[in-house]
């Protein structure tokens, strides 16, 4: 199976509440590469790279984030995967 790439963009209440770092860890627990970052909106980004069955899940969690967050809308695009390896917390 071929890698896919998607680029979230997470809106509502999602700093400050261990939305990075749960991202993180869920992403390395699947195999998923990539980034997650906080942004001067007050959104957070994050871009997924991997199994597509990962990736739909790292999606899925960012519809609902952390037990803290409160997710209004996220903004979900595909992209041409770049060969990343490894998450980071940007």
């Amino acid at each position: 199976m071929s890698a896919v790439r998607r680029r979230v963009r997470v809106h509502g209440d999602v700093q400050g509440v261990a939305f990075r770092d749960s991202t993180a860890r869920r992403a390395r627990q699947r195999g998923v590469a990539g980034w997650v970052a906080n942004r001067a909106d007050g959104t957070v980004e994050a871009a997924f790279e991997g199994e597509p069955d990962a990736v739909d899940s790292l999606v899925e969690f960012a519809r609902s984030g952390p037990s803290l967050a409160r997710v209004e809308r996220v903004d979900v695009s595909e992209e041409r995967p770049e060969g990343l390896s490894g998450f980071e917390v940007r």
